[in-house]
């Protein structure tokens, strides 16, 4: 009896990894009054947190993406489990806003890359025919993530305050971690790979992206930094960066001021929290349907369709006045952002290949730096400045679909 293939497992310590991250990154807006309260600071000061750890989950994902590909998913992930849950339960006794900024921005956002460039990066060195699919289901516990967490962190925050949640969630991320640890593998080495998952696999065949196929040494640190950098010069990845921090301003505006944005409309925080909570639910059905879809129709297309419906939708948000179109909103864009969530790494190995794929994946990555640092500061500051979201609700609704056209572009010169 055939035993089932072992890229499904390390698909489920993904979703684990995505669940972790980012039901925790974006449950932040659940926290942003009560941390602006206690540490009298602005909206727009206060996002400053969740800015500084995405620049770092970002930004180290580069450096992070090397060791990976050297060291072995395993041994980073446990890394990460310990660093992420440091910072949390540093975050839940901090006393100054420094303190908040240096604990969960800095050093919980470096747990994070960790996890997330695992998360993301190794399902692509285990599928090829599939990996839009693949990718989908586990790269869907980002939506679970915001459907468990930020209802329950809502709830912990009203019943045991906003400190004591961090502690309840660094108990929780660290069982979930310990598991994906204990799964996780670095590609089919010794596993038979399915017929015709990969160009020239036969059934009982192993593969491994890492072995050079003139059975030379792996390349030196200064040759893999080399070929990373022939890649991060090319015409197409700069439009593929470009058009992630464009495309991906209205995630973040979004998630952090989603749940305020309710409440100066006349809506109820809960109405917020459970906009968040559709979001995060239609984000998994989209990821995983839509990246199936992705397979056949193609993934750089689907990629750029769904991204500018995630614009078109963002632009509708000033007009909104009901729960009910709250909610409506909040299904469509979920419902976008699954399905380009999906193809992040399938898009980057289709258009950059596999070699060294976790640093790539990693620098690329460093798109959503720059766009969750800057794009909730931004909002933040207009809404402080302005009294209103609409001018930031309509520019990021307007740079996601130029975005999506440089995705496009980015496609034609790579000839995929």
């Amino acid at each position: 009896m055939n035993r089932p293939y072992y890229g499904w497992i390390v698909v489920c310590a993904c979703f684990l990894g995505t669940f972790v991250v980012f039901g925790l990154s974006y449950s932040f807006g659940v926290f942003l009054e009560r941390m602006a309260t206690d540490f009298e600071r602005s909206r727009g000061v206060t996002t400053i947190a969740f800015g500084v750890q995405t620049l770092l989950l970002y930004v180290g994902a580069v450096l992070v993406g090397v060791f990976v590909d050297r060291l072995g998913t395993r041994r980073m992930l446990a890394i990460g489990t310990v660093v992420l849950c440091l910072g949390l339960l540093w975050t839940s006794v901090a006393t100054t806003w420094l303190t908040v900024v240096l604990a969960y921005g800095v050093v919980t956002g470096i747990g994070m890359s960790i996890v997330y460039v695992v998360a993301y990066a190794t399902v692509p060195r285990w599928f090829d025919r599939r990996a839009g699919f693949a990718g989908g289901v586990a790269s869907a516990g980002l939506g679970a993530g915001m459907l468990v967490v930020a209802p329950a962190a809502t709830a912990l925050i009203e019943r045991v305050g906003w400190r004591s949640s961090f502690l309840v969630l660094a108990g929780a991320v660290a069982v979930l971690l310990l598991v994906a640890t204990l799964l996780i593998r670095d590609e089919p080495t010794t596993e038979p790979v399915p017929a015709g998952e990969f160009p020239g696999a036969g059934e009982a065949e192993t593969r491994t992206n890492s072995d050079r196929e003139d059975g030379s040494e792996p390349p030196s640190l200064r040759e893999q930094f080399g070929d990373i950098y022939a890649v991060a010069r090319s015409p197409s990845f700069g439009l593929v960066f470009v058009g992630w921090i464009l495309v991906y301003t209205t995630m973040y505006i979004v998630f952090v001021h989603l749940v305020v944005y309710a409440s100066d409309i006349g809506l109820s925080r809960g109405a917020g929290a459970t906009a968040l909570a559709v979001i995060g639910g239609a984000n998994a059905v989209g990821r995983v349907g839509i990246g199936y879809v992705s397979d056949y129709v193609g993934r750089v297309r689907v990629f750029a369709g769904c991204s500018v419906l995630m614009g078109m939708s963002t632009l509708t948000l000033p007009a909104i006045e009901t729960t009910t179109a709250l909610i409506a909103f909040a299904l469509v864009f979920g419902l976008a952002y699954g399905g380009n969530g999906a193809l992040l790494a399938p898009l980057t190995s289709d258009l950059f290949g596999r070699e060294n794929l976790n640093a790539v994946f990693g620098l690329i990555s460093g798109a959503f730096a720059l766009s969750g640092l800057t794009a909730p500061f931004l909002a933040g500051v207009g809404y402080d400045v302005l009294g209103t979201y609409t001018p930031a609700f309509a520019s990021a609704g307007l740079a996601a679909i130029v975005g999506a056209a440089a995705i496009i572009a980015a496609k034609r010169l790579e000839g995929t």
